[in-house]
């Protein structure tokens, strides 16, 4: 076996192993870009990589209804919420109205989202003291809140920026408590949101 040989195999291979992990289109296996649209499977609660040509089929009036919906990009930072009333003893959270107009919220873990129903009626007097919380699209985005260690962060955020905070407290979580690398995690995370019309 030559050398040349070798090095080409190795390479080769490591171009596969690339290929392997570039994301695709969950639709239609096309590849995507890194920023690209995301779907919400409701059936699975879970999100979904989507090309641009593949989104075009569940944007506009009258899509999505079915097993996909569409993730709006769009993000609003909020004035302090005191989200207390809502009855979820965390202070890392988000909340995701549901089509049926039940909430729940969800708080991250080392072991993924712990869930909790909230009331109702909670929710409706929270959306009569702030009134962009009545927008928020069901299913699809959520009101995103962090007060952990004197923090004051509440945000209309799409489902897929949720779940990448999800994925941040897995990956960074060490021990019982946490460890040294969640909360700076958490807190680039935070920083870097931005809002999106």
């Amino acid at each position: 076996m030559s050398m040349d040989g070798a090095l080409a195999r190795v390479i080769r291979s490591a171009g596969d192993l690339a290929a392997e992990r570039a994301e695709a289109c969950d639709l239609c296996a096309a590849p995507v870009a890194d920023e690209h649209p995301h779907l919400y499977d409701t059936g699975q609660d879970e999100v979904r990589c989507v090309c641009g040509p593949c989104s075009v089929l569940f944007a506009g009036d009258g899509a999505g209804d079915g097993h996909f919906r569409l993730v709006p990009r769009r993000r609003i930072r909020l004035p302090h919420l005191d989200t207390a009333p809502l009855g979820v003893p965390v202070g890392l959270v988000f909340f995701v109205p549901r089509a049926d107009g039940t909430v729940t919220a969800q708080g991250p873990s080392p072991a993924g989202a712990m869930r909790w129903e909230v009331d109702a009626a909670a929710w409706q007097r929270m959306t009569a003291l702030c009134p962009q919380l009545a927008s928020v699209e069901p299913e699809v985005e959520a009101l995103l809140v962090n007060t952990v260690h004197g923090l004051d962060h509440h945000w209309i955020v799409p489902i897929d920026d949720c779940f990448r905070m999800v994925a941040v407290v897995r990956r960074e979580w060490r021990g019982l408590s946490g460890g040294g690398r969640v909360w700076p995690a958490l807190e680039r995370f935070f920083a870097d949101l931005t809002e999106r019309p």
